[in-house]
């Protein structure tokens, strides 16, 4: 039987997929080792489609849902909706040269997320950012990178920001202090940063809270995070940003634990008034 089609970043769509294959084969009472055997596939591949490592073929699907009972013209239609649309996103194909595989997989999560909840220590979000600013940021970050691929990769910001916006979803961002006070691009970029922040605000596009220097060591303390929520069924995720590697936190626990230290934070943050106060008054430094 065939192996699974070319890898490519999960989605949500394939994500839940992967959910409703895993269910369909444990409502047939099979383990994944016997439904593996039964259509001669490699176990190790139907574990990939099982968790949304590899989108499969349209045919592999077919056969499993055969396997699993699901023979209906209409039943077998809604698992090939979920696979049909699971490589969303058109517009970043062009980019995936220039982009981790893991970067392109948050993007592709990012689109589809319901709620967005954002704690940064370093930066602006990259959701906020203006052009100027994340090249700046990009610039700065990775000092050796060609200046096509810095420009290549505020676009994809860009781009972003067009994807949610469409979408009407507010973000819910927390930002410590030290954001407000390093300076990115130079004073100028600063200033336009600061008043793309009191739009946003302003606009109700997004709320953003500071978390004071007075709030002293608190669960933002260890690095940046996003907590990403998504329509039922499907559950939440964090996503964690490095230099090395990004990371997909997707253990429940683990999750609940983000989402916590996530409104410890917005506990310790100024209120949204007052933040914004604060904001402006950084747009006339």
């Amino acid at each position: 039987m065939d192996e699974m089609a070319v890898r490519k970043p999960p989605t949500v769509r394939l994500r839940r997929l992967a959910h409703e294959m895993t269910r369909a084969r444990e409502g047939a009472g099979l383990t994944r080792e016997q439904a593996a055997e039964r259509v001669r596939m490699d176990p190790s591949s139907l574990w990939r489609l099982e968790t949304a490592k590899n989108r499969p073929l349209k045919r592999t699907v077919l056969v499993l849902l055969d396997l699993y009972g699901i023979t209906k013209t209409e039943d077998q239609a809604r698992y090939l909706e979920l696979l049909a649309k699971s490589n969303e996103l058109g517009w970043l194909e062009s980019y995936e040269d220039s982009l981790a595989e893991s970067y392109q997989a948050y993007i592709h999560f990012e689109a589809g997320a319901s709620e967005f909840r954002s704690f940064q220590n370093a930066f602006v979000p990259g959701l906020l950012q203006t052009p100027e600013y994340a090249r700046a940021v990009v610039r700065g970050v990775h000092p050796t990178l060609d200046e096509a691929i810095v420009e290549q990769r505020a676009e994809v910001r860009a781009r972003r920001q067009d994807t949610l916006a469409q979408r009407g979803v507010t973000l819910w961002m927390a930002i410590d202090e030290a954001v407000m006070h390093r300076t990115v691009g130079g004073q100028e970029v600063m200033r336009a940063q600061m008043q793309v922040l009191v739009d946003a605000v302003e606009s109700k596009r997004a709320v953003v809270q500071i978390v004071p220097f007075s709030a002293g060591a608190h669960p933002g303390s260890q690095g940046a995070f996003t907590v990403l929520d998504f329509p039922a069924p499907d559950p939440a995720l964090v996503y964690i940003e490095a230099l090395a590697s990004n990371l997909f936190i997707e253990e429940p626990d683990e999750v609940r634990a983000y989402q916590a230290n996530f409104l410890h934070l917005v506990a310790l943050s100024l209120s949204p008034s007052e933040s914004l106060k604060m904001i402006k008054s950084a747009t006339k430094a």
